[in-house]
């Protein structure tokens, strides 16, 4: 059974908590534009398919066919997730590397986690999630070091701290594209 209405209630709930948390520290046409590609047929129908209303559908597709083509068109659209920057090195031989995200797709990624981690935890999420998700996934092994370096010392602080120092901190800390973290503290 497909739940249409289902799906389009879960993507649109969440692409309003991004578009608030954008919209709150500055990032208007991000908020307008994230997600967009999620009512798109190739990711909506498939969506729909593998509703659950507890995690991704991708997740769902995945574990069915081996591989998630709603995910794939989705990642490769939209540049908050480290994923769409992968690239190949121009030096032979290294293959497939991460390149270094912009700062500001690096907060619109870290808003991203902490809607869907309040999204698909409803009343039972904590300011720790986010960072529980980030690690339980490795995505290390695939991100820039400058890039991790950004959004593990925000999951880390939203952790420690909540999310509403975290949003205040970025607020203030994000200025002209660029997001100025500390090179001293760090929220381990």
């Amino acid at each position: 059974m497909q739940h249409y209405w289902k799906h389009f209630k879960t993507i649109t709930h969440h692409k309003i908590m991004v578009m608030k948390g954008c919209f709150s520290v500055g990032m208007y046409w991000q908020g307008l534009m994230h997600d967009l590609s999620k009512y798109m047929p190739s990711e909506f129908i498939v969506g729909a398919k593998y509703y659950q209303g507890t995690q991704s559908p991708n997740n769902a597709e995945r574990l069915d066919k081996g591989y998630s083509s709603a995910w794939l068109h989705h990642k490769g659209r939209n540049k908050h997730h480290y994923e769409y920057w992968l690239d190949y090195s121009s030096k032979r031989g290294e293959g497939i590397i991460p390149a270094r995200m912009p700062d500001r797709y690096i907060v619109e990624m870290f808003i991203d986690r902490v809607a869907a981690s309040k999204n698909y935890n409803l009343k039972n999420y904590t300011d720790d999630m986010p960072l529980k998700y980030y690690l339980k996934g490795e995505p290390w092994r695939f991100m820039h070091k400058d890039t991790r370096r950004k959004l593990e010392f925000l999951l880390r602080m939203n952790a420690k701290l909540g999310e509403k120092k975290t949003m205040h901190y970025i607020r203030t800390h994000y200025r002209h594209g660029r997001l100025n973290l500390p090179k001293h503290k760090s929220y381990r």
